[in-house]
């Protein structure tokens, strides 16, 4: 088949270099256009437009849905992960067996923009993918197939994103070879959830939360957008902690036991292992306690 791919993040990578290997045609890249990025804020292209154009694959960059019509017309299907646009009925219509999206949820369970960090934030143990066919809902239609994915309790969202990244390209070519033996799609079965994009402000730590809910939810925004909280009035990221049985003070108070950090929460304690504080890079969390010369009595927020 001659396919398209409507990509923006590395999670596409997986699938995309399947695809060039397989006996498909990728006939088109579809992108989000170039955004400012760093201090400098220059045009950067996005990773999958990197990739394209390194395996010298036509890459488009629509400012909107629409500058699609005329492009897609003669692909069997465009194929989307995470592009980051939602498409209206008279796109997801151009191509012969429209559009498939691969999604990091088991669906109906997690549609939206974040389902690998809502799941590690609600404390699953078990995600996993969907291919299913694009209407003109979100993440609503029928389904193709399904891979499950048990979740190990050490992963953050860019460690779980990785491992669903990596089970697209069989999900991917069992629903090709659906396609091209006239198999049909099936209806989604079970009860929707939603998984909405996360926002800075609700990566901030609440300290006077549980523990297990704050590990959780350190794990489910490392690294974007970040689950940070204030340290001097600066802001301060917390990248990786462990449950600990240590008892201390009121929520947010800082430790210093034993070369280990902990931070108090509103049940038990967190060790607190990978920090980035403000301006600087990602260092051991007792390595920032040292320089920062705690005197007891600190705390966060």
């Amino acid at each position: 088949m001659r396919i398209g791919v409507a990509a923006t993040p590395d999670v596409a990578i997986p699938t995309l270099n399947w695809l060039l290997q397989s006996e498909h045609e990728v006939s088109l890249v579809i992108t989000q256009p170039d955004r400012p990025a760093g201090r400098g804020r220059t045009l950067q292209h996005s990773v999958v437009a990197e990739w394209a154009e390194s395996h010298q694959i036509t890459v488009v960059k629509p400012e909107t849905p629409q500058d699609l019509v005329g492009k897609i017309e003669d692909l069997d299907l465009v194929l989307t992960i995470g592009y980051g646009v939602l498409l209206p009925e008279n796109i997801l219509s151009l191509p012969k067996n429209g559009f498939l999206n691969l999604h990091f949820s088991l669906l109906p369970s997690y549609r939206g923009a974040a389902p690998a960090q809502r799941a590690l934030h609600n404390g699953e143990t078990v995600t996993g993918v969907t291919v299913f066919q694009l209407d003109k809902g979100m993440d609503t239609g029928p389904v193709f197939a399904q891979e499950s994915l048990n979740i190990d309790p050490t992963w953050r969202s860019f460690e779980l994103l990785q491992r669903l990244a990596d089970l697209g390209p069989d999900v991917v070519k069992r629903s090709f070879e659906m396609i091209e033996s006239g198999k049909n799609s099936i209806k989604q079965v079970g009860t929707p959830s939603n998984a909405p994009k996360i926002s800075k402000t609700e990566a901030k730590i609440d300290f006077s939360q549980d523990y297990i809910s704050i590990a959780n939810a350190i794990r489910a925004f490392t690294y974007e957008p970040g689950a940070w909280t204030l340290w001097k009035g600066e802001p301060f990221k917390i990248c990786a902690t462990r449950m600990s049985d240590q008892t201390m003070g009121a929520p947010g108070t800082i430790s210093v036991i034993d070369k280990s950090v902990f931070v108090s929460t509103g049940s038990g304690a967190l060790e607190i292992l990978r920090v980035i504080p403000s301006g600087k890079k990602e260092m051991d969390a007792i390595e920032w306690a040292r320089g920062a010369r705690l005197n007891g009595g600190d705390f966060f927020g």
